[in-house]
């Protein structure tokens, strides 16, 4: 009874098991965008559909697996829940009111970033870099704002379809930001009403797009740094820990020896002795 779990549990965490599903995956993510190829789906659609629901199965099959292995466990691990919310959708009916759903199937390829160790260093230093980058996006809100407002007042009247409204200059000053056609699209035709606009736009663009962003850069290196450092201490306090069991080990077998030495030691200073007390031949003639 206690065998057979622990067989499943070590199929369920084993490297073989881990490429498996990988490959599924992989081949899933190629199966999902033959489907919008007309041309495939007419020469080998019910191939492709039979793939789809074979893959779906697999991954069905996995997730009770790992569910009668871990139990309730399965659910404390953010990964887990990630799966299985991916693969629920996966069997939302084709027709209904959710069907719509059906098409984020195509959300089960974002199985990778949690088979894939590195993928998931990736995602887990970006959500270890939220709480920084919330402090830098409330910088930016209020960048955006005392720009949009500047903007929509300067630059309001003259261009009511970029700067009309507080909205219209927020979506603006984005465009602007991202260097999507900033100079020839929008701040050039600005400058021939104002000349001096160029005094507004390129601070902004030095501030917002050259620094800010920068700085959300900057906290996220940060964040996968910190990650890599605790994987480093993790690995080295596990060498220390193996070290020093190999110390102890190695000391009791040191002690070991010794006490064995000194007994064999005592052994043969006790046989000597016996000779020495018994009569020798000699000595009874």
């Amino acid at each position: 009874m206690h065998a057979r779990p622990g067989r499943l549990r070590a199929l369920v965490e084993s490297a073989g098991l881990q490429r498996f599903v990988t490959l599924v995956i992989l081949v899933n993510a190629v199966t999902l965008g033959l489907e919008t190829w007309p041309a495939a789906m007419a020469a080998a659609g019910p191939v492709l559909t039979a793939m789809d629901r074979t893959i779906l199965g697999i991954f069905v099959l996995e997730l009770c697996l790992k569910l009668w292995v871990y139990r309730l466990g399965f659910f404390r691990f953010g990964w887990n829940v990630f799966d299985f919310a991916i693969v629920a959708i996966s069997l939302v009916p084709a027709a209904g009111p959710f069907s719509v759903l059906r098409a984020l199937r195509v959300l089960r390829v974002l199985r990778l970033l949690s088979v894939v160790p590195e993928m998931r260093a990736v995602v887990s230093a970006l959500l270890g870099a939220l709480p920084g980058m919330g402090s830098i996006a409330a910088v930016m809100a209020l960048i955006f704002y005392v720009g949009a407002v500047l903007a929509t007042k300067l630059f309001g009247q003259a261009f009511p379809d970029w700067f009309g409204s507080l909205g219209a200059s927020m979506y603006s000053l984005f465009q602007i930001m991202t260097l999507e056609s900033w100079s020839m699209g929008i701040v050039r035709p600005v400058m021939v009403e104002a000349p001096w606009a160029w005094a507004f736009f390129v601070p902004f663009i030095l501030v917002t797009t050259f620094a800010v962003l920068n700085l959300v850069v900057a906290v996220i290196v940060n964040s996968m740094q910190r990650l890599h450092d605790a994987e480093m201490k993790e690995a080295i306090g596990a060498d220390r820990k193996a070290a020093h069991d190999d110390i102890v080990g190695l000391a009791a077998e040191v002690g070991a020896l010794r006490r064995e030495i000194v007994e064999l030691r005592h052994s043969l200073a006790v046989s000597a002795q016996g000779r020495e007390a018994s009569p020798s031949p000699s000595n009874l003639a």
